[in-house]
């Protein structure tokens, strides 16, 4: 027995969709023929009723007509066993957080997944690094591609839908990047869980980057063709600009500059920016205090907000907080194994809810996209490590991400 598909393609892009009934427990491999299936690599069992895994995560794909926003909706549960669930899409975007369903029990989920290709325009494309065209090719593909983990995940029909919604963009670094591999994630990664499906959060942050960099790979030029008046445009860099050299360059001058004509750029658009300071490295002093590695480029993107009048978001000021109340003694867990920058599940996760916090803080226009089941985060007393419960993706050779 094959899949139930309901496709409607109508003369409209906006209208586009399909719907995959999996109750039948058949699991067929993605082919570009056909246009959907699951990516191969798991162990996939025929539930009742629904799709599971002896030893999850599992995947599943479909193609779609065409980069932008996709509304999708997964039912989740099984007619005889209790499920829990966890739901990312493309680079281990978190979407839904532990859903769990008793025998019987089919549960419906909501969220928005953006998709991109690296296309400008009929003869020009982003200057993708060779990290982009491999391990981390579902950022940049023609497909939504979904993730089920968790301790007993079970999907029974998966609908997919073209949404015109507004859109939270993400200009970055490693430090906000959709990461391909374990041990390293995102704030960035993580956001898409805090919001509903009224607006879509599409990161186009990438490691090693810096404003400069961004801006000569075309990454702002593939910006430029997406973004639309009502958008959002989050921009936190720092991390590599500060190790530019040359005559002139420096956080006051080339750095404020570049963040300042970003900021422009968004304008010109109908887009509304938002500045982000940089994390903190994980550089603790002998009385367990962060110290300052990122110099004066923290308080030059607090000075071209100032400046220019657009909201800053201090996650610089709010991960100290962080990693001060977990201790030096524990703060590494928040980061990736050995590493001082790039962050773990758990630390980009208590990121991700330090600029949740703030936009709520600020009463940001985007607020009112917020989802209403997180409370309040005080940064200063964070989520017990001991209680993270986001499942972490078996491991993989995997080269650390550019930039430190």
């Amino acid at each position: 027995m094959k899949y139930l598909i309901t496709m409607t393609m109508l003369a409209s892009a906006s209208a586009w969709g399909q719907r995959f009934d999996l109750s039948s427990g058949k699991t067929e491999p993605y082919t570009a023929e056909r246009g959907y299936g699951f990516e191969d690599g798991a162990k996939l069992t025929p539930g009742a009723g629904s799709v599971t895994c002896e030893k999850p995560p599992f995947y599943f794909s479909a193609k779609v007509p065409g980069e932008g926003n996709y509304r999708v909706t997964v039912t989740l549960g099984d007619r005889e066993s209790a499920t829990v669930t966890t739901v990312k899409a493309e680079l281990r975007r978190l979407m839904i957080e532990k859903i769990q369903t008793k025998p019987g029990e089919f549960v419906k989920r909501t969220f928005i997944v953006n998709t991109r290709t690296p296309r400008i325009d009929a003869t020009t494309e982003v200057r993708l690094k060779d990290r982009e065209k491999t391990s981390e090719a579902w950022a940049w593909d023609d497909r939504v591609t979904l993730e089920f983990t968790n301790q007993h995940p079970a999907v029974a029909a998966i609908e997919i839908a073209k949404a015109d919604v507004p859109t939270l963009y993400i200009a970055g670094d490693s430090t906000s990047t959709d990461q391909g591999r374990e041990p390293f994630n995102s704030w960035g990664q993580m956001l898409t869980r805090f919001f509903t499906p009224g607006i879509a959060v599409a990161n186009h942050g990438e490691s090693g980057e810096s404003l400069r960099s961004f801006v000569g790979e075309r990454r702002l030029a593939k910006l430029d063709t997406l973004m639309k008046p009502g958008d959002w445009l989050l921009i936190q860099m720092g991390h590599n600009d500060q190790k530019e050299r040359g005559e002139g360059v420096g956080a006051f001058t080339t750095y404020k500059q570049s963040l300042k004509t970003m900021i422009a750029d968004a304008r010109r658009h109908g887009v509304t920016p938002i500045l982000v300071t940089p994390m903190n490295r994980l550089t603790f002093d002998s009385e367990g205090k962060v110290t300052n590695s990122l110099g004066d480029y923290p308080e030059a993107v607090r000075q071209a907000g100032a400046e220019e009048k657009v909201d800053v978001i201090d996650l610089n000021a709010m991960s100290k907080l962080f990693y001060e109340a977990i201790g030096p003694k524990v703060a590494p867990q928040a980061f990736a194994d050995g590493d001082t920058t790039h962050h773990s599940n758990y630390g980009s996760y208590e990121l991700a809810r330090c600029i949740v916090q703030a936009i709520r803080d600020k009463k940001l226009a985007l607020a009112k996209y917020l989802v209403t089941d997180v409370g309040p985060f005080d940064p200063a007393h964070p989520d017990p490590l001991a209680k993270f419960e986001i499942p972490a993706e078996p491991r993989g050779t995997v080269q650390k991400p550019y930039g430190n």
